[in-house]
């Protein structure tokens, strides 16, 4: 395993464009283990482009990208896929879970389509959920509340124990109280467990959560963030 500056996320001079149009120009970041770093911007100013290029969805025209020490640029698509499974977690907006699945099977989902062992994926899963407080792990998933489906999504995306934790307005479609809840769950895992976080968010009160705050528009990553939302 990488360790020391080479772990964690680093992004280096990312550029891309869709015909004309400009979607990242030039973008720096540098997240550490235990670190996290919260980027706003208005719709359309490259957050989501950003986002699929550490994953590896999106190639982009220049730039690097490392995952705990790992460059992604010239890596095959089967090889971009073992590394997403085992080195980033992604929590999305609206959780992505299955609602006819219990909370355990969706947990452990990743680590079995991993070929993890099935007693011991079941076993993380149910771990990990209690853990994070979320009851009825044996219900399905439809009948949770919107917290309460949102604190399974943080446990899936920590079940392959992953370096990158990526976050995708995680808190968006949640009610105050359980914004706050899931906000406070998911800088405070990312620390314990050693996780570089990244989150995209258009919430002031989550972004001032984080270690650092950049500001992303028109593909371009500043730090100069006024504490005001776009």
């Amino acid at each position: 395993m990488a360790t020391g500056k080479s772990a964690g996320l680093q992004v280096e001079g990312l550029c891309h464009r869709l015909g004309e149009r400009v979607l990242l120009d030039g973008v720096d970041l540098d997240v550490q283990p235990g670190e996290s770093m919260a980027i706003m911007g208005p719709s359309g100013s490259g957050k989501s482009t950003l986002l699929m290029c550490i994953l590896g969805l999106i190639k982009p025209d220049r730039g690097s990208i490392k995952v705990d020490g790992q460059e992604l640029a010239g890596l095959s698509a089967r090889l971009l896929a073992k590394l997403r499974r085992a080195h980033i977690g992604v929590v999305f907006q609206f959780g992505e879970l299955l609602p006819e699945l219990t909370p355990v099977e969706n947990v452990a989902l990743p680590m079995l389509l991993g070929g993890g062992d099935h007693h011991d994926a079941y076993k993380r899963a149910t771990d990990l959920l209690t853990e994070l407080g979320v009851p009825d792990v044996g219900t399905p998933t439809g009948l949770l509340s919107g917290g309460e489906r949102q604190r399974a999504a943080v446990a899936r995306a920590l079940i392959t124990e992953p370096r990158v934790l990526l976050a995708d307005e995680p808190t968006g479609a949640l009610d105050p109280r359980a914004r706050e809840a899931v906000a406070d769950l998911l800088f405070a895992v990312s620390q314990q467990r050693g996780c570089a976080l990244l989150v995209v968010t258009h919430d002031p009160a989550v972004a001032a959560r984080a270690g650092s705050t950049q500001q992303l528009e028109a593909g371009v990553l500043s730090s100069a963030w006024d504490g005001v939302g776009p």
